[in-house]
């Protein structure tokens, strides 16, 4: 007969999906808040701990969320309920809801982030862009892996268009839309630290979120009009895509251990942009 796991039991089992030694040093994840012995019956998975994601979690009757971005990645002296921050912690708290946070540890892991954009783009034979120190050869941020067939630039940008929640954004594309392409290269989130990578990787195209315009002029400047190509996305919605994969992931290995639990995916969009101004 299953049984309700204790959050400890669940942060066990995350850890097997999410190893914590594969977070980058200056990460902050695991657990936020809340008791390891309470009993865990609902699962949240969201992107953001926001206040109308906690509000869905907590309203939902979840006893742990789940979320990719930390609450408290810089240092902190107080939670005083005025601040946003202080707000969260304190409905959490009083909502008898605990957050875990899987950050890089969830980007560099085997079916993390990145595993899971490479799969849903149809990259095959994908590898790390920077391989984990320590961990598997399959374990790291960034991945690059080839498209079968190859397409055009434009024609592929438009498969990511379409494999992405909508977002105010959209998609930015840097490079001839005619040209083809077939290695490509992707970081789920913030990952212009990994152009470099991804051009000596041998990558026709590089795509990532929050592409800031002198890493990305730079990086032009150096491809001479050439490749690596760069596509720029929404940071939250390359890393939704993650959420639904690392439910059912967690869940079957709960199921494994013996126990049920609900778990949900949150279908609010943490995107901070509600609308965009494009020419013509």
């Amino acid at each position: 007969m299953p049984k309700t796991p204790a959050l400890q039991e669940v942060i066990d089992a995350a850890e097997e999906l999410w190893p914590h030694s594969l977070a980058e040093s200056w990460d902050a994840v695991g657990l936020v808040a809340g008791r390891r012995d309470a009993p865990v019956a609902k699962i949240h998975f969201a992107v953001d701990p926001v206040s109308a994601v906690v509000d869905e979690a907590c309203d939902a009757g979840a006893g742990l969320l789940i979320t990719h971005h930390p609450l408290l990645l810089r240092g902190v002296t107080s939670v005083d309920a005025s601040d946003p921050k202080g707000a969260v912690v304190h409905r959490l708290i009083e909502s008898g809801c605990a957050l875990l946070t899987a950050h890089t540890n969830g980007d560099s892991a085997v079916g993390g982030v990145n595993d899971v954009l490479a799969e849903i783009l149809g990259l095959r034979d994908q590898e790390p862009l920077k391989p984990a120190e320590e961990g598997l050869t399959e374990e790291g941020l960034g991945r690059i892996g080839s498209l079968e067939p190859g397409m055009p630039l434009g024609e592929f940008a438009s498969r990511v268009f379409g494999a992405l929640p909508s977002v105010a954004g959209g998609v930015r594309v840097a490079g001839d839309q005619d040209a083809f392409v077939q290695r490509i290269a992707l970081c789920g989130g913030a990952g212009d630290s990994l152009i470099t990578a991804a051009h000596d990787a041998g990558a026709d195209v590089y795509i990532t979120g929050d592409l800031r315009h002198h890493p990305a002029s730079e990086a032009r400047e150096r491809a001479r009009g050439g490749r690596p190509y760069l596509i720029d996305v929404s940071h939250f919605a390359s890393e939704w895509l993650w959420l639904p994969a690392a439910a059912q992931a967690l869940d079957r290995v709960l199921s494994e251990r013996g126990y049920e639990v609900e778990v949900a995916v949150s279908g609010i969009n943490t995107d901070p942009w509600d609308f965009v101004l494009t020419p013509g």
